[in-house]
């Protein structure tokens, strides 16, 4: 397995194996790696012949308050198991590689509306930066397919939107998230729970789950679900939820009612201490004939 630390030696390296006619399949991460991103490297041989998983915890993604100095960075242990895996190339940029020059950044890819509700609305300029980091991933690492976990609905959506209206002509392949025995969705974040925060965070899912339940049963009225997920969070009694709604899959606008064959994203983010973990569900709706 090659590591590659530099833009100029990744981009090189990419294009060689481009010119012996490999399909390259990249997996962005900030490291940290679970079960979660060992399934997107599963997923990703089913599209190409040669796996890239980069690794850079990205600083612009975070806005003031939250936990970049604290996230977790586990290189050499993300690297072993990646090897084990059978990955072809790793990325590990430091930040100035990223950011020449340091702060601040004067060029930026900008999110319209996408990006304005759920988790955007409440962490203001974290698309930006996430759709900037990878635009830049994606020139540095020169993929034709890129992978990416659907635990981050919003985010996959919207870089889904900037590969078609940028051009990229890269595909985007979304991969289910991959949850504990309990349903938990599994995150970097996790490791920060106490014990019985561990035990109450299962009613992300359930919440989630209970929203499919009644949009599949035919319920329209958005409140009504909202309601429900709300009532599944209660049972947890350290939980602060910062959001419960559903939106638009498209637009990713909020709806008031759901409207036959419509597909929602139904999404929850709930605090535990200083602890944001995050679960949705992509719901399509019955048809008027079904």
């Amino acid at each position: 397995m090659e590591l590659i630390h530099t833009v100029a030696a990744m981009q090189a390296h990419a294009d060689e194996q481009r010119r012996a006619g490999k399909t390259l399949v990249l997996i962005p991460t900030m490291g940290a790696l679970h079960a979660g991103h060992f399934a997107l490297v599963e997923a990703a041989r089913k599209h190409g012949d040669y796996l890239a998983v980069s690794i850079f915890v990205n600083p612009t993604q975070f806005v003031p308050g939250e936990d970049f100095a604290r996230y977790p960075r586990t290189l050499e242990q993300d690297l072993r198991a990646l090897e084990q895996c059978g990955v072809d190339v790793v990325f590990a940029p430091e930040v100035e590689a990223m950011y020449p020059g340091g702060q601040p950044q004067r060029i930026w890819v900008e999110v319209e509306h996408l990006g304005e509700h759920l988790c955007g609305r409440y962490r203001p300029g974290h698309f930006r930066g996430v759709v900037t980091i990878v635009a830049k991933l994606f020139h540095c690492c020169k993929p034709h397919v890129a992978v990416f976990g659907l635990k981050d609905a919003q985010q996959f959506v919207i870089l889904r939107r900037m590969v078609r209206d940028l051009n990229f002509g890269i595909e985007l392949v979304g991969v289910a998230t991959v949850r504990e025995p309990d349903g938990l969705a599994l995150s970097s974040r996790n490791a920060f729970l106490s014990p019985g925060e561990r035990g109450q965070a299962v009613v992300l899912s359930q919440a989630v789950a209970a929203a499919r339940r009644q949009i599949e049963q035919g319920e329209q009225r958005v409140q009504a679900v909202v309601e429900t997920m709300l009532t599944v969070m209660a049972q947890a009694p350290e939980a602060r939820v910062q959001y419960a709604d559903v939106v638009d899959v498209e637009t990713m606008q909020p709806v008031e009612r759901i409207e036959p064959d419509q597909e929602v994203l139904a999404a929850v983010a709930v605090f535990w201490g200083q602890t944001r973990l995050i679960d949705n569900a992509f719901i399509r709706a019955p048809r008027a004939d079904a």
